[in-house]
């Protein structure tokens, strides 16, 4: 082989890796968003919304020029659900200061899920919204296993189990499937068994799915998350599902920021 050759393969293999690590800006991939909702998007607190679907709900990650994968908004719409929660935070930092790889080992410490705090408006302050929580072996097998060590690399696909002891619903048990897709990583979050309240179905089995997606971007970290659920019209009237939903959303998002922000001291 000439060095003409592998002068033009070592060049075309540095452009090929570097437009695939070219990070995208906030404003690429939600380029209509509006001023408001922008600015509580670089909040602490984030932007999120719930509403009844039969209300009419516009997802900002659905909109004709936002450069969401449609299969992240699509894996939820599917299903119709009766509740929607989408929410969008950033996790700020320098351009490329926060990885994949940090990203995927904070969703790996199950366990740091346990006794982060919601605010409960019928205890009139925050309490832990998850009494335990750790990974399981699988469906069927629900034996508590530790959480893994750091990985070094970031697999292309991979399902976990969780088993998650809510204050209002008690055990809750969950798949969860970590994929690379588009710019980022996708976390799937669906419960494969029915989630009760006094011993009553309230979200059945599969009626519940929540999907994350994390990409570093050029003012930091990305978090896009849709959730959705589907409830009884009896259960519905006693439970305020839309704020039970999006409580939970905001506790999963929070536990992952926390993560990674530790990451990244």
């Amino acid at each position: 082989m000439t060095k003409k050759i592998l002068l033009f393969l070592a060049v075309f293999l540095v452009c090929a890796i570097n437009a695939h690590t070219e990070l995208r800006s906030f404003d690429t991939i939600f380029p209509d968003i509006s001023p408001s909702i922008r600015a509580s998007v670089f909040n602490d607190s984030g932007y999120i919304r719930t509403s009844e679907k039969a209300q009419g709900f516009t997802i900002i990650g659905n909109a004709r020029s936002a450069a969401i994968n449609p299969q992240i908004i699509n894996a939820v719409m599917n299903r119709k659900p009766g509740y929607i929660v989408e929410s969008i935070s950033i996790i700020p930092g320098k351009p490329g200061s926060l990885s994949l790889l940090e990203v995927y080992n904070a969703l790996g410490n199950i366990r740091g899920l346990k006794g982060k705090l919601y605010p409960s408006a019928t205890r009139n302050k925050e309490v832990p919204l998850f009494e335990e929580a750790t990974r399981i072996l699988s469906e069927k097998q629900t034996t508590a296993i530790p959480d893994p060590a750091p990985a070094r690399v970031v697999p292309k696909t991979e399902t976990v189990y969780l088993r998650l002891k809510d204050v209002n619903f008690g055990n809750s048990y969950y798949r969860g499937d970590v994929t690379l897709v588009q710019n980022g990583l996708q976390y799937s979050l669906s419960n494969y068994k029915n989630i009760t309240y006094f011993m009553i179905p309230v979200i059945k089995e599969g009626n519940f799915i929540a999907q994350l997606y994390f990409e570093p971007i050029e003012e930091g970290l990305l978090i896009y998350s849709i959730a959705g659920a589907d409830v009884s019209d009896f259960l519905a009237s006693k439970i305020d599902m839309g704020s039970a939903i999006s409580k939970r959303l905001s506790v999963i998002i929070s536990w992952a920021a926390d993560g990674i922000n530790r990451a990244k001291k």
